[in-house]
């Protein structure tokens, strides 16, 4: 308690014996039936949920006062003879306590107590509070974390697609078979310009949806040098990283729990809850909002003046075409599900509980089979980094008339003709003359 907090205590003790003081004279029943009218009331004690005083709290506040010589002073209330100490520990152990404090300053006060407790700084016999160990410290000037703050600076890349930042929103619910749903928003923004190469609300914020948003933006503005996202499972996989690398784009994550370096995207993010959100009328499909969406972007966001830049996204983004690196035809192929097998004798691999057959110089081998989780039909076929074409589903009546004439021939025998009807040699279904 500070001064001005103990001298308005002292007041409203001095408030409470006034009328004692005030009166001399008094005879023994005269003082009594005071004291038991001061005690008899209902009081708003400073500092104290209380609201009743004692008959020996009204006496000793007035023998403090005529002892001192009528001074109000003395009713103050007196700040602990211990204060400062931590009646629990001796000085030893402190001294032992905070210079483990200097040694782990990052670490937390149920940390620290442990830590004493293994070394036997602390005798397991002594109980010692957190806030007595926070007290401790404080006083010690060891309550802050001594180390330096992180180096943080602004930045900004030099030219378009140099990098993009990504990151996801949780959107607004849509309507999806006659059902709210919660919608995600991936969204994937230009470092330098601002511009908004793809954003799209998904129904799930997993890497799928991440995938497509990724393919999309490069599809429409090329290829950046840099991608930066966040550190979730949305983000993460080898799948993602080697297919960036094949591109020449590098994936980097951002630090767990720092959100200051994905600063574009988030305020991206929050022109978007400002700007267009308010704008929807619900419910929406998924279609409708992503429709809305990409207008919103393409009539205001990149034709209004960026603050930082002092220019558009659109005309910052234009003025460096002539820098850009298209994406290949084949982008999505980059990011095809890799999967280990190994062929067997019979030339058959084994995808997803179907069997094809592969080529006959693969017998035996460990290839590498690359397919599209949409298209898990068409599976490409790799060893030693060397495409081997597309495998093709096992047809087993047509194996059963191949005639092996040597290790690496065969051929084909035709199918012997029924006896019982003719055989059936394709053209029309009906013969002539028959009618339907």
């Amino acid at each position: 308690m500070d001064n001005e907090g103990r001298e308005k205590v002292a007041l409203f003790r001095f408030g409470v014996i006034s009328s004692l003081v005030a009166r001399k004279g008094m005879s023994w029943g005269e003082r009594e039936e005071l004291i038991r009218g001061i005690v008899a009331k209902s009081w708003e004690i400073p500092g104290s949920p209380r609201s009743s005083i004692s008959r020996s709290t009204v006496l000793h506040w007035l023998s403090l006062y005529e002892r001192a010589g009528a001074k109000v002073e003395a009713l103050q209330p007196r700040p602990r003879c211990d204060r400062g100490t931590t009646r629990a520990l001796d000085a030893e152990t402190e001294a032992a306590l905070v210079a483990l404090k200097r040694e782990l300053p990052a670490a937390s006060l149920p940390v620290l107590l442990k830590m004493a407790r293994q070394r036997h700084l602390l005798p397991s016999k002594i109980s010692v509070s957190l806030p007595s160990l926070y007290r401790l410290f404080k006083r010690h000037g060891l309550d802050k974390d001594a180390r330096l703050p992180e180096d943080r600076r602004r930045f900004e890349c030099e030219l378009v697609n140099d990098m993009w930042q990504s990151d996801c929103m949780h959107g607004p619910r849509v309507l999806v078979d006659g059902k709210m749903r919660k919608s995600y928003l991936f969204a994937i923004i230009d470092d330098h310009s601002r511009l908004i190469p793809h954003a799209q609300f998904y129904l799930a914020e997993n890497l799928e949806s991440f995938r497509d948003c990724l393919l999309c933006a490069m599809e429409k503005r090329g290829l950046p040098r840099k991608l930066y996202v966040d550190n979730g499972a949305a983000f993460r996989s080898h799948q993602l990283r080697y297919g960036c690398a094949r591109l020449g784009v590098a994936l980097l994550h951002a630090t767990p729990y720092t959100p200051e370096g994905k600063g574009k995207i988030e305020r991206f993010f929050g022109s978007l809850r400002k700007r267009f959100l308010p704008l929807l009328e619900e419910p929406l499909s998924l279609e409708e909002l992503n429709a809305a969406l990409s207008a919103w972007i393409d009539s205001d966001y990149h034709h209004r003046v960026h603050s930082s830049t002092g220019q558009t996204p659109l005309e910052r983004y234009l003025a460096h075409l002539s820098l850009l690196r298209p994406a290949p035809k084949d982008l999505r192929d980059y990011f095809r599900t890799p999967v280990r097998r190994k062929v067997d004798k019979d030339r058959t691999v084994s995808l997803n509980g179907k069997i094809y057959e592969a080529p006959l110089g693969l017998i035996g081998k460990m290839v590498t089979l690359l397919f599209h989780e949409q298209d898990p039909s068409r599976i490409e076929v790799l060893f030693d980094e060397t495409s081997q074409g597309f495998l093709l589903p096992l047809n087993a009546a047509i194996n059963s008339r191949v005639r092996r004439t040597a290790r690496q021939q065969t051929v084909l025998t035709p199918e012997a003709p029924s006896t019982t009807k003719p055989a059936y040699h394709g053209g029309s279904l009906f013969e002539s003359g028959e009618s339907s």
